[in-house]
């Protein structure tokens, strides 16, 4: 039978350091909050639906000054944004940006924490040469404005880019920038050195599972099971697609000479419904990403080449946006509904909360197993510490225990990781086990080995 050694100490951080997530925001976890809607709750509401949750910073693409406002000393950090459309004024007079500043920090700064200034929205892609041309002006007369005030370093100043600036990402070494943007990506990256102000980027695993449609490609971009993909340049093995996208960004940034930049993820997301032709777009799928974007996100594991630390990430969006042009995903991408209930849940309600703000709520026919693929190692830690903890009885895999029989690892530890799942409270974060683990709804029971589902 496998042993029942002393629970295993890295387990038993990562399961308190995850209890403690739920308690408390998180500086790593954003969202972005569009307000290209008619239908939308107000500020109040909002703010206090955010603070109900575990997410540590909101990122707005203007300065809304009643959600700046409806934030004050929620201890949550606020991205506020200059649009596309005030660059130019911002570019050709300083007194221009001063005003900026003084009109949409200043009046809520230090009590709302403003921690960031976003200067336009993926203008380099944009084709726009003339704004191409203006954004780097705008961002230093920015920058400026917030010198002349003592706010050098305490609000950084950067500007958001898509994807389509790179034009290679694969594998995540080979990740390079388009050789016409480089003179421009030059200049803006050293102005985000001299400031130590971010590169902020927008990965979209969603839209890298439209060019390659297959269940291969879909739990890579989910984070769910699957063999993974090996890396020839650096060696490493990538297991989801929002890593490897990553990777590619701080790749090209490193062949450029400024691998040392700090990556923002100022949006990624998944579209909860779209047209008929926006293959993968659902609400489980919409579950799965961000559910499993944000375990992975508090297991602070980082990316292959950036290990140990978790990118700060704005999740799109907090609310679906109904007057948003384009496809039909443009306007699905909320993680809560306009009536502030959830539109599914991927496990960010604090742990104390008290359930008014529609709580996670887990299907009775649920169960916890390891994940394909899982090592034995990884699983007999887990046995190791769900029989030490003493929240569960373990004597079903005993020696003559209804689930004795197969003696394997792999079947004892599916039974346990079950049982302390049903008994811990059955929330997602319950049967994570450091990623090793998956809820699902296919009953593992066998002969007269019961595998509980909270149902009773």
């Amino acid at each position: 039978m496998p042993t029942h050694s002393k629970p295993s100490f890295l387990l038993c951080l990562s399961l308190i350091a995850n209890a403690i997530c739920f308690a408390v925001s998180q500086p790593f976890i954003g969202v972005n909050y569009g307000q290209v809607a008619d239908n939308l709750p107000p500020a109040e509401a909002t703010a206090e639906l955010l603070k109900s949750t575990t997410i540590g910073k909101v990122r707005l693409y203007g300065a809304d000054p009643a959600t700046i406002k409806a934030l004050t000393n929620s201890g949550i950090g606020i991205v506020i944004g200059a649009a596309n459309g005030e660059i130019a004024s911002l570019a050709s007079d300083p007194e221009s940006a001063t005003q900026w500043v003084n009109a949409n920090v200043l009046p809520y700064y230090p009590e709302s924490d403003i921690t960031m200034i976003s200067v336009g929205n993926e203008v380099i892609s944009s084709g726009d040469e003339a704004l191409i041309l203006q954004l780097l002006p705008a961002m230093r007369n920015v920058q400026k404005a917030l010198d002349s005030v003592s706010l050098r370093g305490k609000i950084k100043v950067t500007t958001v880019h898509a994807m389509a600036l790179l034009a290679e990402s694969g594998p995540p070494s080979s990740g390079s920038f388009d050789p016409r943007l480089v003179d421009t990506l030059q200049q803006l990256l050293a102005f985000n050195k001299d400031n130590e102000s971010p590169f902020a980027i927008n990965p979209y695993p969603f839209f890298a599972y439209q060019t390659d449609p297959t269940p291969e490609t879909l739990a890579f971009c989910l984070f769910q099971p699957n063999s993974g993909r090996v890396d020839l340049g650096s060696g490493k093995l990538y297991k989801n697609m929002f890593d490897a996208q990553v990777d590619a960004v701080h790749a090209a940034l490193s062949h450029m000479g400024f691998e040392d930049i700090e990556i923002v993820i100022a949006e990624t997301g998944w579209p909860s419904s779209g047209d008929s032709n926006e293959v993968g777009a659902s609400v489980e799928n919409a579950m799965a990403y961000n559910r499993n974007l944000i375990a992975h996100l508090r297991s602070l594991v980082g990316t292959p080449l950036m290990p140990g630390k978790s990118v700060d990430t704005f999740i799109f969006a907090l609310y679906n946006e109904d007057l948003k042009p384009g496809p039909a995903s443009e306007r699905a991408f909320g993680l809560y509904k306009t009536d502030l209930t959830m539109a599914y849940d991927v496990g960010l309600l604090k742990s104390n909360t008290s359930g008014q703000m529609n709580p996670p709520v887990t299907p009775k026919t649920q169960w916890c197993v390891p994940k394909v693929g899982v090592s034995e190692a990884q699983l007999q830690a887990n046995i190791d510490y769900i029989c030490g903890s003493k929240i569960v009885d373990c004597g079903a895999i005993e020696a003559g225990g209804a689930c004795y029989e197969p003696n394997t690892i792999i079947s004892h530890a599916a039974f346990v990781m079950n049982l302390y799942f049903q008994e811990a409270g059955r929330n997602p974060w319950n049967c994570d086990f450091s990623q090793t683990a998956i809820v699902t709804s296919q009953n593992p029971s066998y002969n007269t080995c019961v595998y509980p589902n909270g149902s009773t």
